[in-house]
């Protein structure tokens, strides 16, 4: 056996642990909301983005098909649907209206995008199409991941909320 006083003291002590522990918590307290932060900030720039991109796209196809996506048969005089502009955003197509999957010979126009985007917001990605006789809504319900009227080119997020400087996500 070894006498007490020779023993080493080499081991930390319940108060250094403690100690070393609550600096650890005060530093994770005060880094976590930085975190948290930041996916809501990425979030915005995503939907500002896709935002972006969906209005260069419906652009794009109005200005090689002379009208705006969404009309069936590339008729202004028919009723848009959502069915008719997710086609005529992800598929390949004539300049009558008719589409394909992408790379079929003789459709030379899109795809404008691989899929319609989900609204980083609250992940829907189902377009709400407005009729040429109906109106934007002025505030957003949050039931579909975007709103469209082709009449107008309105391309809008569905969403509630604001980005941290508060400009509202509808807005953007």
């Amino acid at each position: 056996m070894r006498p007490i006083d020779k023993i080493d003291k080499r081991a930390f002590t319940l108060v250094e642990i403690l100690v070393v522990v609550v600096v650890l918590g005060i530093l994770a307290a005060m880094v976590v909301p930085k975190f948290s932060n930041a996916a809501a900030t990425a979030r915005a720039s995503m939907l500002a983005d896709d935002l972006r991109v969906m209005r260069m796209q419906v652009e794009v196809f109005a200005g090689q098909h002379n009208v705006p996506p969404g009309y069936p048969g590339c008729d202004p005089a028919a009723a848009p649907t959502e069915a008719a502009f997710v086609a005529y955003i992800t598929q390949a197509s004539k300049i009558t209206g008719e589409t394909e999957a992408p790379g079929t010979a003789g459709f030379p126009f899109g795809p404008y995008m691989r899929v319609i985007p989900p609204n980083p917001i609250n992940g829907l990605a189902t377009v709400e199409i407005i009729p040429d006789d109906g109106s934007v809504p002025a505030v957003p319900d949050g039931s579909h991941g975007w709103i469209y009227q082709p009449s107008t080119v309105t391309f809008r997020a569905d969403c509630k909320g604001q980005d941290e400087s508060g400009v509202q996500y509808f807005d953007y």
